[in-house]
């Protein structure tokens, strides 16, 4: 290299200043890289960072072999915190939240089942290797150009001291006056707010999961018996389906609302041409985006579980699940639908299930549409088939899981004759001359015209099948498990979903009358909202559950 230098100065030196330059680069940006990819424009990184000055002061003030140290320390600390702002900007695209290193390390893997099944395996591969070698490399490469940095400093101690006197006195002043620009304060110090972010999160999260624990043994209707529970829904059967992503901006987007409405108002002259009421309110989800799992055991739970580790302790005690007290009655043999649950579920066990259908039980032999394993209009029919239409000498009780409208919403399938639908065969053209994933996903406006019509699509399968197969002691309870992610929403969205309760009884709904729903398939804009988590103890009350307390 020496060499080289000798025989080719200027070309050294270029090279050398470049790398300079590309290190202050990467460390400056580092530190000024925002956490929502919102806030992700030119304009942020033209700022001020504070932790700059004091490295700078701090490196200065260093004998040779301890800054070189702290500048390997810091610099390394610095890749690290980076890619958790790059997790941040896709938790909070995808799930309406930050990054939790703490409890979220196990949803990667989740991602990557999901890129797999919407853009193949392949692509999945290509994916998790690229994330991998991100994740080795920032930090090699910011604590590199740290060390760059503090050599640099270290041989023109004298300007590099009064540079950093004169930075700090305009970061100070700045900082004491307000000052902006494009909006956003000069000064800034934002990879220390996000330390103490980061400190502050890890210190709730290990409290809370203390709390919790201790929440989650109480239980209002724990200890209630069996002849107790559900005495106003006694020789129903009452299905619970949830409508993936089904949200309330499913209603309300003007993009996406005028197609959902039509359907349901459809749906609506329909149910009550065959004698059908309903009424509908508003539930706020404990998730957003994804993590559907959170917001079916909030639901059936009664209790407000808005991360894994919630949902771990939830699943590894014995609270009593709204479907689990159907078991306990007695009368009602309870049965899930799990079309999305590819391998082992032993959370059958927390919801009371006797009998589970997962993927491979459902009979389907049709093509997937992306990552929903089969159309909605297949599950209801093979529900119908298997448990539904069967004689049975207890009523039933089932838990029906909806995936058709899942993310990325290409390919989606389309309704056929119900007596066609066979093993499923019959939508394979349909899959393949539907829309490509990558496609749909990149483009924000057809993301959410796609979201559409593929909630339109699952509530016209759910509407028609009561029609078709539903009984004068048929309850449907259906709702949405949370609303889609914010490219479909937009950033300020909030959290509530749809629920709604159809019957042909009068008496069904005349109990819950009180809880001032609204008149059919869609709620008021107006009506009631309540946190999931409250569903639970409303509904046993209204249907003539007798409390019964357990726990500390």
């Amino acid at each position: 290299m020496r060499e080289r230098r000798t025989r080719y100065p200027l070309a050294a030196r270029v090279l050398g200043v470049s790398v300079t330059v590309l290190a202050a680069l990467l460390v400056l940006g580092s530190l000024l890289l925002p956490n929502t990819l919102a806030e992700l424009s030119a304009t942020r990184f033209l700022r001020l960072p504070g932790e700059a000055v004091i490295g700078a002061a701090l490196l200065l003030a260093l004998p040779r072999r301890a800054r070189i140290a702290a500048a390997v320390l810091s610099g390394t600390a610095l890749g690290v915190l980076t890619l958790l702002n790059l997790l941040d900007m896709g938790f909070r695209e995808y799930l309406g939240r930050g990054f939790n290193p703490i409890l979220d390390w196990g949803l990667l893997d989740d991602a990557q089942a999901f890129v797999a099944d919407a853009m193949g395996g392949t692509t999945a591969a290509l994916a998790a290797v690229g994330a991998v070698v991100l994740a080795l490399l920032l930090p090699l490469l910011t604590a590199l150009a740290t060390v760059r940095l503090a050599r640099l400093l270290a041989a023109h101690r004298t300007r590099a001291t009064r540079g950093a006197l004169a930075t700090g006195t305009v970061w100070i002043t700045c900082s004491a006056l307000g000052v902006q620009l494009f909006g956003a304060p000069l000064a800034a110090d934002r990879a220390a707010d996000m330390v103490k972010g980061q400190v502050e999160l890890t210190r709730d999260t290990l409290r809370d999961e203390a709390a919790f624990a201790e929440e989650a043994k109480r239980d209002t209707f724990g200890a209630t018996p069996g002849d107790q529970l559900l005495t106003g829904l006694r020789g129903k059967d009452v299905i619970f389906t949830f409508i993936e992503s089904y949200g309330r901006s499913a209603l309300e987007d003007p993009l996406i609302a005028p197609g959902v409405g039509r359907t349901l108002e459809a749906g609506n002259e329909a149910l009550a041409e065959a004698g059908y009421r309903a009424r509908s309110g508003w539930l706020t989800s404990s998730t957003f985006g994804g993590g559907s799992w959170l917001g079916h055991s909030t639901f059936m739970s009664g209790l407000w579980i808005d991360s894994q580790q919630r949902y771990r302790t939830v699943m590894a005690g014995d609270h009593l699940s709204l479907t689990k007290a159907f078991g306990r009655t007695g009368a009602w043999d309870t049965v899930g639908v799990m079309p999305g649950v590819q391998k082992a579920w032993p959370e059958a066990e927390f919801y009371g299930l006797d009998n589970v259908y997962n993927a491979f039980e459902l009979g389907y032999r049709g093509p997937k549409f992306s990552w929903s394993t089969m159309p909605d209009q297949y599950t209801l029919e093979a529900f119908q088939r298997l448990e539904h239409g069967r004689e049975r000498d207890r009523d039933l009780m089932a838990a029906v899981i909806l995936t058709s409208s899942h993310q990325p919403w290409a390919p989606i399938p389309g309704m056929v004759g119900w007596d066609e639908l066979g093993d499923g065969r019959i939508f394979g053209p349909m899959e393949k001359a539907g829309e490509d994933p990558a496609d749909v996903i990149a483009d924000t406006t057809r993301s959410r015209e796609e979201y559409g019509k593929s909630v339109e699509y699952s509530l016209t399968s759910l509407t028609q099948w009561l029609e078709r197969y539903g009984q004068d002691d048929t309850v449907l309870v259906f709702l949405g498990d949370h609303q889609p992610r914010s490219r479909v929403t937009g950033l300020r969205a909030s959290r509530d979903v749809p629920v709604t309760i159809v019957a042909k009884d009068p008496q069904v709904l005349d109990r819950i009358d009180d809880w001032d729903w609204s008149e059919g398939l869609r709620p008021a804009q107006d009506a009631p909202v309540w946190r999931m988590d409250a569903f639970r103890d409303r509904f046993l009350t209204a249907y003539g559950s007798t409390p019964h307390p357990s726990g500390p």
